[in-house]
């Protein structure tokens, strides 16, 4: 015993000592293990910088809410790709921002009172604006009617309210300012008088050589070998056009989790569950709503208006009749016919609404302003006022609260079947012209009067019930459980391709997505997973990731490529340069064959008998002919004013192959009716345009630090 009190007293400091370094390590493998921070739980407060103002994270955010609502409103869709689609948006808008506020400040542009007045209620006001406050009956512009709205809502705002005001009078600010730096821009653009007539003596000038060619296809390109230190040095010298973002490629194979035949099947039976009580039911819309079916158009469809897979049966159905399952999209759906009509296939009808609800101009929300009973009974008044003779269009100017029609009597003209809401539909359609009733819908008491009707069609009522063909939670789990098993078993890039050969007669086949970029969250060929791109710039090049479940499929990947911001390496160039620099080579080894130039003769026999052609009426732009079609430096040399009647002392390398050229001929033809003037305006006029959006060469001089990756 005390031998062993003896061993703890005289090593307890230093076994103290590794465990708290083994602690020490353990907590760090694990804070690289999810992410390479130990702070990765914390958000950081800067997205980016410009030029070294930062963009902060708060106010960012508030940004992307602002334009991911806008686009939902747009119906460009939801989820994480709008997300992604807003957070882009906004950092393109933001470093366009501060670009071209940088750009102004230097400057001094300024806008004042009067201007910011002009730009919202002068002859061009925004477009928003412009689409709510104008005349449908004359289409101009109410900027008294504008002023007076902003003016009572700024009254009585809250004080977020006028932050987003103020917010979009900055950006108008900014729109305009941009404007005129844009002007100061394109209005220093000049062609000089001499330069085009110089242009159009030059476009004047015609030229006939005679030539002798070999093309670089002659030399086989595995008799060429270019060296990854040609291609640097290539790149050394053009760097500029071997530029580069951060970016990673990866190879996959994906196992798929859609439904199988069995799931189908599952699908079709379930729907058909619901067709005895579809069949026997005495209300339709409420039995499809305890079903979950929400969307249940409760009107009549004239049959040219329906866009329905099977619908040729469907419309055969018998009325209380059931037709299915049958296949739509991605569901297994039946099909009830309610009831069926001939009706009219188009309507003009005026109608004056007493809504239940109105917006709010500050909140622009729904607010309650009377009940059904209260509407229905203001609707008639109206009926029977309008019956002893009041006019029709000052009623709607005084009660209506359809602003869709309001300015336009009240009138919707070539209405077509579907398009109104059910109970209004059914009556404009159901009934003949001249028909006068007050109708009550979700939306309120319309007293409505049929005006004229067109055509004549059978229309339908019909009842859709869909079961959606989903994976089974068994057809998920093998999918996940095959992606498991090769990814256990695939510990390297090796190890992924043998694994992947294996599974070649089973159908999987090893696809790419290249170039992806950090912040990104599409990935080609596969779909949208913000996460799956973060594993993606969490791994090593060459590492397997785990399976992840992108779209409908179980993904394996592995990192081929890793490319860091800047300039190309020569791997990564090779497929460009390359054959530049083959070219390059093959036309050495034919100039060399050639020798010295002396005569098309000569240069003819030295390259194995080629022949001498000739090419006629060629222009220095447009030429013609197809002997030198896209070889720029031959058409350079025949236009030499040194060369004419000469031969050429040297080989010229072109595009495709080397040329050995004789200029037989230069003349120059009648410039005709060439307009200085005109051709002088046209090229300031295209000039003018190209300089119309410095933004990207803005973008280019800056230091612009995206952070987005980590943030988002």
């Amino acid at each position: 015993m005390s031998v062993i009190q003896s061993i703890q007293e005289k090593y307890a400091k230093g076994m103290a000592i590794i465990i708290a370094l083994a602690l020490i390590t353990f907590v760090v493998m694990l804070a690289f293990e999810n992410g390479g921070s130990l702070f990765r739980g914390s958000q950081s407060n800067t997205v980016g910088n410009v030029n070294g103002t930062s963009i902060e994270y708060a106010d960012f955010q508030k940004k992307v809410d602002q334009t991911k609502t806008y686009m939902e409103q747009q119906g460009y869709g939801t989820g994480s790709q709008l997300e992604q689609q807003a957070v882009d948006q906004t950092w393109n808008q933001e470093v366009n921002r501060l670009l071209m506020s940088s750009e102004i400040n230097k400057l001094g542009l300024q806008i004042g009172k009067k201007e910011l007045g002009d730009i919202m209620y002068g002859a061009n006001p925004p477009q928003d604006l412009k689409q709510q406050f104008t005349d449908k009956a004359t289409g101009q512009y109410n900027a008294a009617e504008a002023k007076q709205r902003i003016d009572e809502m700024l009254k009585t705002a809250k004080p977020d309210q006028k932050a987003q005001f103020n917010a979009y009078l900055d950006q108008l600010e900014l729109v305009r300012l941009g404007e005129k730096y844009t002007s100061l821009l394109t209005n220093t653009t000049n062609f000089p008088k001499w330069m085009v007539e110089k242009e159009i003596a030059d476009g004047s000038q015609l030229a006939r050589i005679s030539l002798v060619r070999e093309f670089y296809t002659s030399i086989p390109d595995s008799s060429v070998k270019i060296t990854d230190k040609e291609i640097e040095d290539y790149i050394s010298k053009h760097k500029k056009q071997f530029k580069q973002e951060e970016s990673r490629s990866i190879a996959y194979v994906s196992f798929s989790a859609l439904p199988t035949a069995d799931d189908s099947l599952q699908a079709s039976k379930k729907v058909l569950e619901f067709k005895p009580g579809l069949d026997s039911t005495g209300n339709i819309a409420t039995y499809l709503q305890a079903q979950g079916v929400n969307n249940y158009y409760n009107g009549f469809i004239n049959g040219y208006r329906l866009q329905v897979p099977s619908k040729d049966t469907i419309i055969r159905t018998p009325v209380g009749q059931t037709f299915g399952p049958y296949v739509d999209g991605t569901n297994y759906s039946i099909a009830k016919m309610v009831a069926e009509r001939v009706q009219p296939d188009s309507v003009d009808v005026r109608h004056i609404l007493i809504g239940l609800s109105q917006t709010d101009p500050e909140t622009q929300q729904q607010v309650p302003v009377r009940d059904t009973a209260t509407a229905y009974a203001l609707a008639d008044s109206i009926r029977k006022a309008i019956a002893a003779g009041a006019n029709f269009d000052s009623l709607v100017v005084k009660f209506s609260d359809d602003q869709g029609s309001k300015a336009n009597g009240g009138k919707y003209l070539k209405v077509e079947s579907g398009t109104m809401v059910p109970q209004w539909n059914d009556f404009i359609f159901g009934n003949p012209v001249g028909s006068k009733a007050v109708v009550m819908t979700e939306f309120g008491a319309h007293y409505t009067e049929i005006l004229a009707q067109k055509g004549s069609s059978t229309a339908y009522k019909i009842a859709y019930l869909h079961q959606p063909i989903e994976a089974s939670s068994e057809t998920d789990a093998a999918a996940n459980n095959e992606a498991t098993k090769f990814s256990g078993t695939s510990r390297n890039q090796k190890d992924f391709d043998a694994n992947l050969e294996k599974l070649k007669a089973s159908g999987h086949v090893k696809a790419f997505a290249q170039d992806i970029a950090p912040g990104a969250s599409q990935i080609q060929g596969l779909g949208v997973s913000r996460g799956f791109v973060r594993n993606i710039y969490q791994a090593k090049l060459g590492e397997v990731l785990q399976p992840e479940r992108v779209g409908d499929n179980y993904v394996v990947a592995v990192v081929t490529e890793i490319n860091e911001k800047g300039t190309q390496s020569a791997a990564k160039a090779r497929l460009g340069v390359e054959p530049i620099l083959r070219n390059k080579k093959k036309a050495e080894i034919l100039a060399k064959k050639v020798g010295t130039v002396t005569t098309l003769e000569a240069a003819a026999s030295a390259l194995g008998g080629k022949p001498i052609e000739s090419a006629d009426s060629l222009r220095i732009t447009g030429t013609s002919s197809p002997l030198v079609a896209g070889e720029p430096k031959v058409i350079g040399a025949a236009f030499n004013p040194a060369n004419k009647g000469k031969v050429v002392n040297q080989v010229i390398a072109g595009n495709s192959g080397i040329y050995v050229i004789r200029v037989d001929n230069v003349t120059a033809t009648s410039i005709g009716d060439a307009n200085v003037a005109n051709q002088r305006k046209t090229q300031y006029e295209q000039a003018k345009q190209n300089r119309a959006y410095p933004q990207q060469a803005l973008m280019e001089a800056a230091d612009i630090r995206d952070n987005r990756a980590k943030v988002f």
